[in-house]
């Protein structure tokens, strides 16, 4: 039995996706709970190759889609995608085209609530949404760890960065494995 929610009170909804190889195997969880913290939904979905970026973006659509269909005119979401929460709120411009038509059809969903905020997190206190996220990928064939192969040489690697109050910092993420060391080069725009 799940537990009902008065249509205006607000559903919390974490949110994670996930690419093993970046691009790769992506997929994405997510976990949806009333005020009080009792989970009324949870799903995740394998996506095939995407970036990790785009399989964070078809977390948020899905919360956004599931709200909707239930009639939760008020939602919190919870990410531990800071390039996609302040992609949504506005902070970050959003500048990769692919990245571009999945934040229009957030944009459009979100304009149908009553009530939208989106959180972010680290992810220690978002396990729930990257345990479904990975069961997805495991599921799909997907070893734990795997990662798609990487040319011998890549590609360099270009974003913009803007200086602000003593720190660079970069307006949106890189595909970088964690610990992944690189060099950097700095150019004035013109």
């Amino acid at each position: 039995m799940s537990a009902k929610v008065p249509e205006t009170q607000e559903v919390v909804a974490h949110i994670d996706g996930g690419s093993r190889g970046n691009p790769g195997p992506a997929a994405y969880g997510v976990v949806v709970c009333n005020a009080e913290g009792t989970r009324l939904a949870s799903f995740s979905k394998f996506l095939g190759c995407a970036t990790n970026n785009v399989a964070e973006y078809q977390g948020l659509l899905a919360a956004l889609g599931y709200a909707l269909e239930h009639r939760h005119s008020r939602l919190k979401v919870v990410s531990d995608s800071e390039l996609l929460a302040r992609q949504i709120t506005g902070q970050y411009k959003v500048k990769n085209p692919d990245l571009k038509i999945l934040h229009e059809r957030a944009r459009t969903l979100i304009a149908q609530l009553d009530s939208f905020s989106i959180k972010h997190v680290l992810r220690e206190h978002n396990r729930e949404a990257d345990r479904l996220a990975n069961e997805a990928l495991d599921a799909a064939g997907g070893k734990k760890g795997a990662q798609a192969p990487r040319p011998a040489t890549p590609p360099p690697l270009r974003a913009s960065a803007t200086y602000r109050q003593g720190v660079l910092r970069l307006d949106e993420t890189l595909p970088l494995d964690e610990g992944e060391e690189v060099s950097v080069e700095i150019h004035r725009a013109k």
